[in-house]
């Protein structure tokens, strides 16, 4: 997992509409939440709704989010453009769903997985990496989004995420041939 205090990469891409979003643009909040996400996942979908609601509560308080897509769309067409804005109609997604297609973003921040959720402070540091909550698609422990919700809590008081982090599970991204992480 990427350590603890690393900044924010820097990135610029086309959100589902078009429009670039830019990390530049979400600087400046007392946290920003980085979402690896797509439309296909079983995980992603399982808690999608829940995550539509819990950022929603989270941007009145001043945080900025953005989902990212990085899968292979060849591979996984559910993952372009479209299919990614009609999940965010379908699950109340009120941020920007920008579309990574060469996946370098995703190798920058180290995602593997979707979801992956990167929590960083109003310095632009990480401050957490890791799940959403514990429920999984054929578990039957509620859709809280606890995890997440108890790291923004602590960034936005300005304190440290106590560790362990427990990592995503999810989906592997969907690399492109040759774009594999080492």
């Amino acid at each position: 997992m990427v350590p603890l205090g690393t900044p924010v990469p820097e990135f610029s891409l086309p959100s589902t509409d078009g429009t670039p979003v830019a990390s530049a643009d979400l600087a400046g909040a007392p946290a920003l939440l980085v979402m690896f996400l797509c439309n296909h996942c079983p995980y992603v979908r399982h808690i999608e709704t829940a995550l539509g609601t819990v950022v929603a509560d989270y941007r009145d308080r001043g945080v900025a989010a953005v989902a990212i897509c990085s899968n292979d769309t060849d591979t996984h067409p559910d993952d372009g453009a479209t299919g990614l804005a009609e999940q965010a109609r379908r699950a109340g997604f009120g941020f920007p769903y920008l579309l990574d297609e060469t996946q370098q973003v995703a190798l920058d921040f180290r995602a593997v997985c979707t979801p992956d959720f990167f929590v960083y402070d109003s310095a632009g540091r990480l401050a957490y990496r890791g799940e959403f909550d514990e429920s999984r698609p054929r578990n039957d422990t509620a859709v809280t989004g606890e995890a997440l919700r108890a790291a923004m809590d602590r960034v936005l008081a300005g304190e440290p995420v106590p560790e362990p982090h427990l990592a995503s599970m999810g989906c592997g991204i969907k690399w492109k041939p040759g774009n594999e992480p080492a």
